[in-house]
Protein backbone atom coordinates (compact mmCIF):
# COMPACT_ATOMS: atom_id res chain seq x y z
CA UNK A 1 0.00 0.00 0.00
CA UNK A 2 2.97 2.62 0.49
CA UNK A 3 5.39 0.77 -2.22
CA UNK A 4 6.12 3.22 -5.15
CA UNK A 5 6.16 3.63 -8.57
CA UNK A 6 10.25 2.58 -8.93
CA UNK A 7 9.17 -0.78 -7.28
CA UNK A 8 6.78 -1.62 -9.02
CA UNK A 9 7.42 -0.38 -12.60
CA UNK A 10 10.04 -2.75 -13.42
CA UNK A 11 7.36 -5.73 -12.83
CA UNK A 12 4.84 -4.51 -15.19
CA UNK A 13 6.06 -5.58 -18.44
CA UNK A 14 5.98 -9.04 -16.66
CA UNK A 15 3.04 -9.22 -15.17
CA UNK A 16 0.98 -7.75 -18.42
CA UNK A 17 2.29 -10.37 -20.36
CA UNK A 18 0.69 -12.57 -18.47
CA UNK A 19 -2.85 -10.71 -18.59
CA UNK A 20 -5.19 -12.10 -20.53
CA UNK A 21 -5.98 -10.61 -24.08
CA UNK A 22 -9.15 -8.78 -24.92
CA UNK A 23 -11.86 -11.63 -24.69
CA UNK A 24 -12.87 -12.84 -27.90
CA UNK A 25 -15.86 -11.05 -29.69
CA UNK A 26 -15.04 -8.27 -27.26
CA UNK A 27 -12.63 -5.95 -29.33
CA UNK A 28 -14.78 -4.53 -31.86
CA UNK A 29 -13.89 -2.99 -35.36
CA UNK A 30 -14.60 0.75 -35.69
CA UNK A 31 -17.81 -0.40 -37.63
CA UNK A 32 -19.31 -2.80 -35.38
CA UNK A 33 -22.46 -2.43 -33.72
CA UNK A 34 -22.38 1.35 -35.09
CA UNK A 35 -25.86 1.77 -36.12
CA UNK A 36 -26.62 5.21 -36.24
CA UNK A 37 -27.93 6.56 -32.76
CA UNK A 38 -30.48 9.27 -32.24
CA UNK A 39 -29.55 12.11 -30.66
CA UNK A 40 -30.49 12.66 -27.48
CA UNK A 41 -33.49 15.51 -26.77
CA UNK A 42 -31.87 17.27 -23.65
CA UNK A 43 -34.74 18.94 -21.79
CA UNK A 44 -33.71 21.15 -19.03
CA UNK A 45 -33.25 19.58 -15.49
CA UNK A 46 -32.11 22.25 -13.35
CA UNK A 47 -31.44 21.84 -10.22
CA UNK A 48 -30.70 25.04 -7.74
CA UNK A 49 -26.45 24.76 -7.75
CA UNK A 50 -27.01 23.62 -11.43
CA UNK A 51 -29.18 25.80 -13.16
CA UNK A 52 -28.09 24.81 -17.05
CA UNK A 53 -28.28 21.00 -16.26
CA UNK A 54 -30.45 19.23 -18.69
CA UNK A 55 -31.46 15.49 -18.78
CA UNK A 56 -32.08 12.72 -21.59
CA UNK A 57 -32.56 9.51 -22.75
CA UNK A 58 -30.24 7.08 -25.05
CA UNK A 59 -31.57 3.71 -26.00
CA UNK A 60 -28.66 1.13 -26.98
CA UNK A 61 -28.54 -3.15 -27.58
CA UNK A 62 -28.47 -4.97 -24.84
CA UNK A 63 -26.06 -6.85 -26.86
CA UNK A 64 -24.39 -4.72 -28.46
CA UNK A 65 -23.45 -7.54 -31.21
CA UNK A 66 -27.27 -7.93 -31.73
CA UNK A 67 -27.85 -3.99 -32.34
CA UNK A 68 -31.24 -4.65 -33.85
CA UNK A 69 -32.28 -7.12 -30.71
CA UNK A 70 -33.73 -6.11 -27.32
CA UNK A 71 -32.66 -2.45 -26.88
CA UNK A 72 -32.19 -1.23 -23.08
CA UNK A 73 -32.44 3.13 -22.42
CA UNK A 74 -29.46 4.71 -20.27
CA UNK A 75 -30.12 8.41 -18.64
CA UNK A 76 -27.94 11.13 -19.34
CA UNK A 77 -26.96 14.40 -18.12
CA UNK A 78 -25.12 16.92 -19.38
CA UNK A 79 -24.06 20.61 -18.69
CA UNK A 80 -23.65 22.19 -22.18
CA UNK A 81 -20.39 24.59 -23.25
CA UNK A 82 -20.82 27.76 -23.26
CA UNK A 83 -17.74 29.27 -24.75
CA UNK A 84 -16.69 29.51 -28.75
CA UNK A 85 -13.88 27.33 -28.02
CA UNK A 86 -15.75 23.91 -28.30
CA UNK A 87 -13.64 20.71 -26.88
CA UNK A 88 -15.89 17.89 -26.83
CA UNK A 89 -18.17 15.64 -24.40
CA UNK A 90 -16.23 15.19 -21.49
CA UNK A 91 -17.69 12.11 -19.82
CA UNK A 92 -17.54 11.34 -16.49
CA UNK A 93 -17.88 8.34 -14.30
CA UNK A 94 -18.11 8.21 -10.50
CA UNK A 95 -17.25 4.41 -10.10
CA UNK A 96 -18.66 1.52 -8.84
CA UNK A 97 -19.40 -0.56 -10.80
CA UNK A 98 -23.18 0.43 -9.81
CA UNK A 99 -22.49 4.04 -8.98
CA UNK A 100 -24.50 7.23 -10.68
CA UNK A 101 -23.09 10.02 -12.84
CA UNK A 102 -26.07 11.91 -13.24
CA UNK A 103 -24.81 14.14 -10.70
CA UNK A 104 -21.49 14.31 -10.86
CA UNK A 105 -21.79 15.82 -14.73
CA UNK A 106 -22.99 18.98 -12.79
CA UNK A 107 -20.38 18.80 -9.81
CA UNK A 108 -17.20 18.63 -12.41
CA UNK A 109 -19.05 21.67 -14.39
CA UNK A 110 -19.61 23.81 -11.36
CA UNK A 111 -15.71 22.41 -9.51
CA UNK A 112 -13.66 22.80 -12.77
CA UNK A 113 -11.88 26.60 -13.52
CA UNK A 114 -15.27 28.24 -15.47
CA UNK A 115 -12.82 28.54 -18.18
CA UNK A 116 -12.55 25.18 -18.60
CA UNK A 117 -15.64 24.00 -17.88
CA UNK A 118 -17.19 26.16 -20.32
CA UNK A 119 -15.17 24.63 -23.54
CA UNK A 120 -16.81 21.13 -22.56
CA UNK A 121 -20.25 19.23 -22.67
CA UNK A 122 -19.73 17.49 -19.24
CA UNK A 123 -21.86 14.43 -19.85
CA UNK A 124 -22.99 12.26 -16.82
CA UNK A 125 -24.80 8.92 -17.51
CA UNK A 126 -26.16 6.24 -15.48
CA UNK A 127 -24.59 3.21 -16.65
CA UNK A 128 -26.28 -0.25 -17.68
CA UNK A 129 -28.58 -1.42 -14.84
CA UNK A 130 -27.95 1.77 -12.99
CA UNK A 131 -30.39 3.87 -11.38
CA UNK A 132 -32.84 5.65 -14.07
CA UNK A 133 -31.28 3.38 -16.92
CA UNK A 134 -33.59 0.60 -17.94
CA UNK A 135 -34.59 -2.05 -16.38
CA UNK A 136 -32.63 -1.17 -13.24
CA UNK A 137 -31.22 -4.18 -11.13
CA UNK A 138 -32.35 -4.69 -7.40
CA UNK A 139 -31.76 -8.84 -6.97
CA UNK A 140 -32.80 -9.10 -3.57
CA UNK A 141 -34.15 -5.67 -1.60
CA UNK A 142 -33.28 -6.45 1.84
CA UNK A 143 -30.31 -8.28 1.89
CA UNK A 144 -28.32 -5.76 3.48
CA UNK A 145 -31.42 -5.24 6.55
CA UNK A 146 -29.84 -5.34 10.10
CA UNK A 147 -28.74 -7.02 11.81
CA UNK A 148 -26.96 -9.62 9.92
CA UNK A 149 -24.88 -12.71 10.83
CA UNK A 150 -21.42 -11.94 12.52
CA UNK A 151 -18.77 -11.17 9.29
CA UNK A 152 -16.67 -13.15 11.02
CA UNK A 153 -17.03 -17.10 10.33
CA UNK A 154 -15.74 -17.67 13.97
CA UNK A 155 -18.26 -20.83 14.04
CA UNK A 156 -19.32 -22.95 11.55
CA UNK A 157 -23.03 -21.82 12.07
CA UNK A 158 -22.18 -18.02 11.49
CA UNK A 159 -20.21 -19.15 8.29
CA UNK A 160 -23.41 -21.24 6.78
CA UNK A 161 -25.97 -18.05 8.01
CA UNK A 162 -23.66 -16.21 5.76
CA UNK A 163 -23.39 -18.56 2.85
CA UNK A 164 -26.91 -18.86 2.58
CA UNK A 165 -27.61 -15.25 2.56
CA UNK A 166 -24.78 -14.79 -0.69
CA UNK A 167 -26.21 -17.66 -2.26
CA UNK A 168 -29.99 -16.01 -1.65
CA UNK A 169 -28.48 -13.31 -3.27
CA UNK A 170 -26.90 -14.98 -6.30
CA UNK A 171 -30.22 -16.74 -7.12
CA UNK A 172 -32.52 -13.77 -6.70
CA UNK A 173 -30.41 -12.26 -9.11
CA UNK A 174 -30.50 -15.52 -11.99
CA UNK A 175 -34.22 -15.91 -11.59
CA UNK A 176 -34.74 -12.21 -11.72
CA UNK A 177 -32.35 -11.27 -14.19
CA UNK A 178 -31.68 -14.25 -16.62
CA UNK A 179 -31.55 -12.08 -19.40
CA UNK A 180 -29.80 -9.33 -18.63
CA UNK A 181 -26.79 -10.95 -16.49
CA UNK A 182 -24.81 -12.10 -19.91
CA UNK A 183 -24.62 -8.42 -20.37
CA UNK A 184 -23.96 -7.12 -17.54
CA UNK A 185 -20.20 -6.02 -17.51
CA UNK A 186 -17.73 -3.83 -18.39
CA UNK A 187 -17.30 -4.55 -22.31
CA UNK A 188 -21.08 -4.07 -22.37
CA UNK A 189 -21.11 -0.26 -20.76
CA UNK A 190 -17.79 0.72 -22.90
CA UNK A 191 -19.73 0.17 -25.84
CA UNK A 192 -22.56 2.35 -24.41
CA UNK A 193 -19.91 4.86 -23.51
CA UNK A 194 -19.07 4.58 -27.62
CA UNK A 195 -22.92 4.76 -28.29
CA UNK A 196 -23.12 8.10 -26.71
CA UNK A 197 -20.42 9.31 -28.53
CA UNK A 198 -21.86 8.54 -31.31
CA UNK A 199 -25.21 10.32 -30.36
CA UNK A 200 -23.47 13.17 -29.70
CA UNK A 201 -21.91 13.54 -32.96
CA UNK A 202 -18.34 13.54 -31.23
CA UNK A 203 -15.30 12.11 -33.38
CA UNK A 204 -13.09 11.59 -29.89
CA UNK A 205 -14.00 11.25 -26.43
CA UNK A 206 -12.97 12.80 -23.26
CA UNK A 207 -13.05 10.94 -20.36
CA UNK A 208 -12.36 11.56 -16.31
CA UNK A 209 -13.28 8.30 -14.40
CA UNK A 210 -12.48 7.97 -10.54
CA UNK A 211 -12.33 4.16 -9.03
CA UNK A 212 -14.08 1.56 -10.77
CA UNK A 213 -14.45 4.02 -13.32
CA UNK A 214 -10.62 4.05 -14.08
CA UNK A 215 -10.83 0.58 -15.27
CA UNK A 216 -13.83 1.45 -17.08
CA UNK A 217 -12.38 4.19 -18.84
CA UNK A 218 -8.50 2.15 -19.38
CA UNK A 219 -10.93 -0.85 -21.30
CA UNK A 220 -12.91 1.80 -23.37
CA UNK A 221 -9.07 2.60 -24.87
CA UNK A 222 -7.91 -0.49 -25.15
CA UNK A 223 -11.17 -1.27 -27.23
CA UNK A 224 -11.35 2.00 -29.10
CA UNK A 225 -7.77 4.34 -28.73
CA UNK A 226 -8.29 6.05 -32.10
CA UNK A 227 -11.37 8.00 -30.54
CA UNK A 228 -9.45 8.58 -27.18
CA UNK A 229 -8.83 12.46 -27.02
CA UNK A 230 -8.01 13.37 -23.27
CA UNK A 231 -8.14 10.86 -20.69
CA UNK A 232 -8.44 10.97 -16.91
CA UNK A 233 -7.90 8.47 -14.19
CA UNK A 234 -8.20 9.02 -10.87
CA UNK A 235 -7.60 6.66 -7.99
CA UNK A 236 -6.97 3.64 -10.19
CA UNK A 237 -7.78 0.28 -10.24
CA UNK A 238 -4.92 -2.51 -10.57
CA UNK A 239 -5.84 -3.90 -13.88
CA UNK A 240 -3.77 -6.75 -13.00
CA UNK A 241 -6.65 -7.69 -10.07
CA UNK A 242 -9.50 -7.88 -11.62
CA UNK A 243 -11.31 -8.42 -9.45
CA UNK A 244 -10.41 -11.28 -6.77
CA UNK A 245 -7.53 -10.28 -6.12
CA UNK A 246 -7.93 -6.74 -5.61
CA UNK A 247 -10.24 -7.51 -2.92
CA UNK A 248 -7.68 -9.12 -0.87
CA UNK A 249 -5.41 -6.67 -1.73
CA UNK A 250 -8.35 -4.24 0.00
CA UNK A 251 -8.84 -5.46 3.03
CA UNK A 252 -4.46 -5.08 3.97
CA UNK A 253 -5.00 -1.48 3.00
CA UNK A 254 -8.01 -0.49 4.79
CA UNK A 255 -6.94 -2.41 8.00
CA UNK A 256 -3.43 0.70 7.20
CA UNK A 257 -6.54 3.05 6.80
CA UNK A 258 -8.53 1.87 10.01
CA UNK A 259 -5.57 2.02 12.14
CA UNK A 260 -4.88 5.25 10.91
CA UNK A 261 -8.40 6.68 12.02
CA UNK A 262 -7.23 4.91 15.60
CA UNK A 263 -4.08 7.17 15.44
CA UNK A 264 -6.05 10.22 14.57
CA UNK A 265 -8.49 9.42 17.84
CA UNK A 266 -5.43 9.12 19.86
CA UNK A 267 -3.80 12.62 18.78
CA UNK A 268 -7.24 14.47 19.78
CA UNK A 269 -7.34 12.51 23.33
CA UNK A 270 -8.26 15.68 24.99
CA UNK A 271 -12.02 15.34 22.56
CA UNK A 272 -12.60 11.62 22.70
CA UNK A 273 -11.27 10.93 26.01
CA UNK A 274 -10.06 7.19 24.48
CA UNK A 275 -6.21 7.07 25.00
CA UNK A 276 -3.31 8.22 24.04
CA UNK A 277 -1.96 5.01 21.90
CA UNK A 278 -3.41 4.31 18.91
CA UNK A 279 -3.02 0.37 19.78
CA UNK A 280 -5.41 0.85 22.86
CA UNK A 281 -7.81 3.09 20.99
CA UNK A 282 -7.76 -0.10 18.25
CA UNK A 283 -8.16 -2.77 21.64
CA UNK A 284 -11.15 -0.50 22.77
CA UNK A 285 -12.72 -0.58 19.08
CA UNK A 286 -12.84 -3.87 18.81
CA UNK A 287 -13.98 -4.41 22.69
CA UNK A 288 -17.06 -2.18 21.32
CA UNK A 289 -17.11 -4.82 18.25
CA UNK A 290 -17.65 -7.64 20.30
CA UNK A 291 -20.34 -6.22 22.72
CA UNK A 292 -22.36 -5.22 20.20
CA UNK A 293 -21.58 -8.93 18.76
CA UNK A 294 -24.11 -9.52 22.01
CA UNK A 295 -26.17 -6.64 22.09
CA UNK A 296 -26.46 -4.63 19.02
CA UNK A 297 -27.00 -1.02 19.66
CA UNK A 298 -30.20 0.07 18.86
CA UNK A 299 -31.08 -3.28 18.06
CA UNK A 300 -29.63 -2.58 14.58
CA UNK A 301 -26.24 -2.57 15.22
CA UNK A 302 -24.37 -5.29 15.17
CA UNK A 303 -20.99 -6.34 14.15
CA UNK A 304 -21.38 -6.08 10.65
CA UNK A 305 -22.99 -3.35 10.66
CA UNK A 306 -20.70 -1.38 12.84
CA UNK A 307 -18.39 -2.35 10.03
CA UNK A 308 -20.65 -0.55 7.79
CA UNK A 309 -20.43 2.69 9.49
CA UNK A 310 -16.79 2.52 9.95
CA UNK A 311 -15.64 1.30 6.34
CA UNK A 312 -16.53 4.96 4.98
CA UNK A 313 -13.46 6.28 7.10
CA UNK A 314 -11.70 4.24 5.04
CA UNK A 315 -12.36 6.19 1.44
CA UNK A 316 -12.71 9.31 3.39
CA UNK A 317 -10.85 10.83 6.11
CA UNK A 318 -13.85 14.02 6.07
CA UNK A 319 -15.59 11.32 8.07
CA UNK A 320 -13.36 10.71 10.77
CA UNK A 321 -14.73 13.69 13.39
CA UNK A 322 -18.23 11.43 13.05
CA UNK A 323 -17.27 8.17 13.65
CA UNK A 324 -14.84 9.00 16.60
CA UNK A 325 -17.92 10.75 18.03
CA UNK A 326 -19.70 7.85 17.94
CA UNK A 327 -17.36 5.93 19.53
CA UNK A 328 -16.51 7.41 22.05
CA UNK A 329 -20.12 7.79 23.36
CA UNK A 330 -20.63 4.65 22.81
CA UNK A 331 -17.67 3.34 25.16
CA UNK A 332 -17.20 6.13 27.77
CA UNK A 333 -21.04 7.19 28.01
CA UNK A 334 -22.75 4.02 27.08
CA UNK A 335 -24.58 5.99 24.83
CA UNK A 336 -25.24 4.04 21.62
CA UNK A 337 -27.71 6.79 19.90
CA UNK A 338 -24.34 8.16 17.58
CA UNK A 339 -23.11 4.90 16.34
CA UNK A 340 -26.64 4.06 15.33
CA UNK A 341 -27.28 7.57 13.99
CA UNK A 342 -23.68 7.22 12.46
CA UNK A 343 -24.79 3.87 10.90
CA UNK A 344 -27.75 5.27 9.66
CA UNK A 345 -25.50 7.99 7.69
CA UNK A 346 -23.25 6.45 6.58
CA UNK A 347 -23.19 2.44 6.36
CA UNK A 348 -27.58 1.69 6.01
CA UNK A 349 -28.35 0.13 2.58
CA UNK A 350 -31.41 2.40 0.54
CA UNK A 351 -33.05 1.02 -2.43
CA UNK A 352 -30.30 3.51 -4.13
CA UNK A 353 -28.16 1.18 -2.43
CA UNK A 354 -29.51 -2.06 -3.04
CA UNK A 355 -29.87 -1.75 -7.31
CA UNK A 356 -25.89 -0.37 -6.81
CA UNK A 357 -24.77 -2.74 -5.16
CA UNK A 358 -26.92 -5.97 -7.55
CA UNK A 359 -24.67 -3.91 -10.43
CA UNK A 360 -21.69 -4.02 -8.36
CA UNK A 361 -22.03 -7.83 -8.19
CA UNK A 362 -23.63 -8.17 -12.01
CA UNK A 363 -20.40 -6.80 -13.01
CA UNK A 364 -17.75 -8.22 -11.35
CA UNK A 365 -18.96 -11.71 -11.31
CA UNK A 366 -19.24 -11.41 -15.00
CA UNK A 367 -16.22 -9.49 -15.99
CA UNK A 368 -13.64 -11.99 -14.68
CA UNK A 369 -12.92 -15.36 -13.10
CA UNK A 370 -13.72 -15.87 -9.68
CA UNK A 371 -12.98 -18.98 -7.83
CA UNK A 372 -15.66 -21.17 -6.85
CA UNK A 373 -14.64 -23.40 -4.37
CA UNK A 374 -15.64 -21.86 -1.42
CA UNK A 375 -12.46 -24.05 0.50
CA UNK A 376 -10.12 -21.45 -1.30
CA UNK A 377 -12.60 -18.51 -0.45
CA UNK A 378 -12.54 -19.53 2.97
CA UNK A 379 -8.26 -19.77 3.16
CA UNK A 380 -7.81 -16.83 1.62
CA UNK A 381 -9.48 -14.70 4.12
CA UNK A 382 -8.61 -16.02 7.00
CA UNK A 383 -5.00 -15.59 5.63
CA UNK A 384 -5.72 -12.21 5.15
CA UNK A 385 -7.80 -11.61 8.29
CA UNK A 386 -4.68 -12.80 10.43
CA UNK A 387 -2.66 -9.59 9.59
CA UNK A 388 -6.22 -7.27 8.38
CA UNK A 389 -8.94 -7.97 10.63
CA UNK A 390 -10.96 -4.52 10.36
CA UNK A 391 -12.45 -5.63 6.88
CA UNK A 392 -11.28 -8.75 5.73
CA UNK A 393 -14.79 -10.86 5.95
CA UNK A 394 -16.88 -8.20 5.63
CA UNK A 395 -15.14 -7.41 1.76
CA UNK A 396 -15.34 -11.42 1.41
CA UNK A 397 -19.00 -11.81 2.01
CA UNK A 398 -19.66 -8.45 -0.06
CA UNK A 399 -17.77 -10.32 -2.86
CA UNK A 400 -18.74 -13.70 -2.28
CA UNK A 401 -22.30 -13.76 -4.58
CA UNK A 402 -19.20 -14.37 -7.34
CA UNK A 403 -19.00 -17.75 -6.08
CA UNK A 404 -21.86 -19.18 -6.79
CA UNK A 405 -22.90 -16.38 -9.27
CA UNK A 406 -25.50 -17.94 -12.43
CA UNK A 407 -23.32 -16.90 -15.52
CA UNK A 408 -20.00 -17.75 -16.54
CA UNK A 409 -17.04 -15.18 -15.85
CA UNK A 410 -15.06 -13.35 -18.74
CA UNK A 411 -11.48 -12.83 -18.30
CA UNK A 412 -10.13 -9.93 -17.83
CA UNK A 413 -9.44 -6.73 -20.33
CA UNK A 414 -5.40 -6.58 -20.99
CA UNK A 415 -5.59 -2.89 -20.92
CA UNK A 416 -2.06 -2.27 -21.83
CA UNK A 417 -1.54 0.33 -24.46
CA UNK A 418 0.51 2.49 -26.20
CA UNK A 419 -1.59 4.35 -28.63
CA UNK A 420 -2.99 6.86 -26.58
CA UNK A 421 -2.37 10.56 -26.76
CA UNK A 422 -1.12 11.52 -23.24
CA UNK A 423 -2.94 10.14 -20.37
CA UNK A 424 -3.52 11.73 -16.72
CA UNK A 425 -3.16 10.02 -13.77
CA UNK A 426 -3.80 10.70 -10.43
CA UNK A 427 -3.07 8.25 -7.00
CA UNK A 428 -2.49 8.81 -3.25
CA UNK A 429 0.05 6.97 -1.78
CA UNK A 430 -2.51 5.76 1.15
CA UNK A 431 -5.38 5.09 -0.70
CA UNK A 432 -7.16 2.04 0.84
CA UNK A 433 -9.73 1.23 -1.79
CA UNK A 434 -7.42 1.03 -4.39
CA UNK A 435 -4.16 1.05 -3.36
CA UNK A 436 -0.81 2.92 -4.89
CA UNK A 437 -0.11 -0.08 -6.68
CA UNK A 438 -2.77 0.36 -9.12
CA UNK A 439 -1.80 3.47 -10.24
CA UNK A 440 1.87 3.06 -10.14
CA UNK A 441 1.17 -0.30 -12.96
CA UNK A 442 -1.49 1.37 -14.96
CA UNK A 443 1.27 3.84 -15.46
CA UNK A 444 3.40 1.13 -16.93
CA UNK A 445 1.08 -0.25 -18.66
CA UNK A 446 -0.56 2.81 -20.39
CA UNK A 447 2.11 4.54 -22.56
CA UNK A 448 2.94 8.10 -22.35
CA UNK A 449 0.67 8.81 -19.38
CA UNK A 450 2.29 11.21 -16.71
CA UNK A 451 1.55 10.21 -12.85
CA UNK A 452 0.32 12.63 -10.22
CA UNK A 453 0.98 11.12 -6.44
CA UNK A 454 -0.67 12.86 -3.78
CA UNK A 455 2.03 12.09 -1.07
CA UNK A 456 0.65 10.91 2.14
CA UNK A 457 -2.76 11.33 1.12
CA UNK A 458 -5.13 8.61 2.04
CA UNK A 459 -8.75 9.83 0.59
CA UNK A 460 -10.27 8.11 -2.43
CA UNK A 461 -11.02 10.32 -5.03
CA UNK A 462 -8.24 13.20 -4.67
CA UNK A 463 -9.15 15.79 -7.98
CA UNK A 464 -11.93 18.26 -7.71
CA UNK A 465 -11.50 17.77 -3.40
CA UNK A 466 -9.46 20.86 -2.46
CA UNK A 467 -6.47 20.60 -3.76
CA UNK A 468 -4.77 23.87 -5.36
CA UNK A 469 -1.60 21.16 -6.70
CA UNK A 470 -3.71 18.53 -7.74
CA UNK A 471 -6.43 20.65 -9.56
CA UNK A 472 -3.75 22.65 -11.56
CA UNK A 473 -2.92 20.04 -13.33
CA UNK A 474 -6.02 18.69 -14.04
CA UNK A 475 -7.33 22.25 -15.27
CA UNK A 476 -4.00 22.42 -17.51
CA UNK A 477 -4.71 19.06 -18.79
CA UNK A 478 -8.50 19.95 -20.18
CA UNK A 479 -7.86 22.89 -20.78
CA UNK A 480 -4.73 22.36 -23.46
CA UNK A 481 -3.58 18.70 -22.97
CA UNK A 482 -0.46 20.06 -21.09
CA UNK A 483 0.47 16.86 -18.62
CA UNK A 484 4.07 16.66 -15.99
CA UNK A 485 7.17 15.05 -17.63
CA UNK A 486 9.75 14.05 -14.88
CA UNK A 487 12.43 12.28 -14.97
CA UNK A 488 11.71 8.81 -12.61
CA UNK A 489 8.27 6.80 -12.04
CA UNK A 490 6.19 9.67 -10.76
CA UNK A 491 6.02 12.32 -12.78
CA UNK A 492 4.42 14.87 -10.53
CA UNK A 493 3.99 15.11 -6.81
CA UNK A 494 1.17 16.96 -4.39
CA UNK A 495 1.06 17.19 -0.33
CA UNK A 496 -1.98 15.74 1.25
CA UNK A 497 -4.46 18.01 2.58
CA UNK A 498 -3.89 18.03 6.18
CA UNK A 499 -6.46 15.88 8.56
CA UNK A 500 -9.93 17.54 9.77
CA UNK A 501 -9.98 18.96 13.13
CA UNK A 502 -12.95 17.19 15.40
CA UNK A 503 -16.22 18.32 15.23
CA UNK A 504 -17.02 21.93 16.97
CA UNK A 505 -19.58 21.98 20.01
CA UNK A 506 -20.67 25.42 18.80
CA UNK A 507 -21.36 24.82 14.76
CA UNK A 508 -21.04 20.29 14.72
CA UNK A 509 -19.13 20.45 11.77
CA UNK A 510 -15.57 19.95 11.38
CA UNK A 511 -13.12 21.27 8.99
CA UNK A 512 -13.84 18.60 5.70
CA UNK A 513 -12.24 18.91 2.43
CA UNK A 514 -14.35 17.54 -0.44
CA UNK A 515 -17.28 16.08 1.14
CA UNK A 516 -19.69 16.57 -1.62
CA UNK A 517 -17.67 14.43 -4.22
CA UNK A 518 -17.19 11.41 -1.81
CA UNK A 519 -20.81 12.07 -1.15
CA UNK A 520 -20.95 11.18 -5.25
CA UNK A 521 -18.57 8.02 -5.15
CA UNK A 522 -20.17 6.12 -2.79
CA UNK A 523 -18.26 3.56 -1.14
CA UNK A 524 -16.75 0.40 -2.10
CA UNK A 525 -16.15 1.79 -5.89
Amino acid sequence: MRKRAAVLCGAAVVVAGALAAVPAGASPSPAAGAVPAAKPAWKKCATTGQPTLECASLKVPLDHDRPGGEQITLALSRVPHTAKTYQGPLLVNPGGPGGSGLTLAGFVASSLPEKVAAQYDVIGFDPRGVGRSTPALDCRPDHFAPVRPDSVPSTGEIERANLARVKAFADNCGKKYARLLPYMDTLGTVRDMDAIRRAVGAPELNYLGYSYGTYLGAVYAKLYPERVRRLVLDSIVDPTGVWYDNNLTQDHAFDDRHRALMAWIAKHDATYRLGTDPGRVEARWYTMRAALAKTPAGGRVGPSELEDAFMPGGYYNGYWPYLAKAFAAYVNDRDAAPLVETYDDFGAVDAAGGNGYSVYTAVQCRDAHWPRDWHEWRADNWSAYRKAPFMTWSNAWYNAPCAFWPVPSRGPVNVANGQLPPVLLFQATDDAATPYEGGAMMHALLGGSSLVVEEGGGNHGITLSGSTCLDGHLAAYLADGTVPRGTGPVDAVCQALPDPEPLSAKVGTGTAHGSTLHGLLGFRG
